[in-house]
């Protein structure tokens, strides 16, 4: 094995690139948006609320169902379920970036979903595992602070100063950029033996499904408009892998658990990025009709 990637500490750095990703991402979506920009999209109360069916109801109806069709073994059940209760991906923001979706709509849904996480996931764990024991506010706490001081910052920053707002922001997004993609090399380098065992078992067939199905639920209720579809598709699709990590790794000792949790969130990264050539195609369609009306 090259003496280089024996010397690189796999798992520290997947763990920064995972904070950096988070942080320079919330920063950028602060720095882009407004307050009104932000809360507008949430006073959509029909759009909310079908957002939240799609999340908090039809998902883990659908695992529920999944889990009795497909033969797995029991850690890969409870992997699956912790991924079916925990909504509201802390990258939400910058999948509906890579997808051109509605960044505010985003932010908004990400930080309600989180919340209601922190209060659902217990409650439903309860019931789907009932040793599981769950703190709402351990759940809550690091999420809510790592999301919201970041993007307060950058709200903070872009109403006070625009022009810095306006300089800092492309660097955010490079940073981000730069961070997803060490966070996704690092992942598979970690969870490489744990995808052939699930390509061995099945479960790989049982991820694709999942995915497939959650990125419908979303698409189909995000509303007549192709970028909130896309957004809550993307957000419907990525659970809240760190909310599902953190309970994994304070009540199962099998690495199986967590290796569903990752292995999924980095299988979605595949279909991101068929739909981000696709949005992107569109829109530059949709840009030269309107090139050739206005001429």
């Amino acid at each position: 094995m090259n003496p280089i990637l024996v010397a690189i500490d796999f798992p520290l750095l997947n763990k920064l690139a995972f904070l950096v990703l988070i942080l320079s991402m919330l920063l950028d979506t602060g720095l882009s948006l407004t307050v009104q920009q932000l809360w507008e999209p949430l006073r959509n109360i029909k759009l909310i609320l079908l957002s939240l069916l799609a999340n908090f109801v039809l998902v883990p109806l659908f695992v529920y169902a999944l889990l009795q069709l497909i033969p797995l073994s029991e850690p890969f059940k409870i992997g699956f379920t912790l991924l079916a209760v925990a909504a509201g991906p802390p990258v939400l923001p910058k999948l509906a970036q890579l997808v051109n979706g509605n960044l505010g709509y985003a932010a908004g849904l990400m930080l309600l979903m989180m919340g209601l996480t922190a209060v659902y996931m217990p409650f439903a764990l309860s019931i789907a595992l009932q040793d599981v024991q769950v703190d709402p506010w351990a759940v809550a706490k690091p999420l809510l602070t790592l999301m919201l001081i970041p993007l307060a910052i950058g709200l903070s920053i872009k109403s006070k100063n625009e022009v810095i707002a306006a300089t800092l922001q492309p660097w955010m997004r490079k940073i981000s950029s730069a961070a997803l993609i060490v966070s996704l090399m690092t992942s598979l380098v970690l969870q490489f033996d744990s995808l052939v065992n699930m390509v061995k078992t099945g479960a790989i067939l049982a991820i694709a499904v999942f995915i497939l199905v959650s990125f419908g639920f979303g698409y189909l209720l995000g509303g007549p408009e192709g970028d909130t579809r896309r957004t809550l598709a993307v957000g419907t699709a990525q659970r809240n892998i760190a909310a599902a990590l953190l309970v994994a790794g304070t009540n199962f000792d099998d690495p199986a658990v967590v290796s569903v949790i990752v292995v999924t969130s980095l299988s979605l990264f595949v279909l991101i990025r068929l739909i981000a050539k696709q949005s992107s195609t569109e829109i530059e369609s949709s840009e030269i009709e309107q090139i050739e009306v206005s001429s």
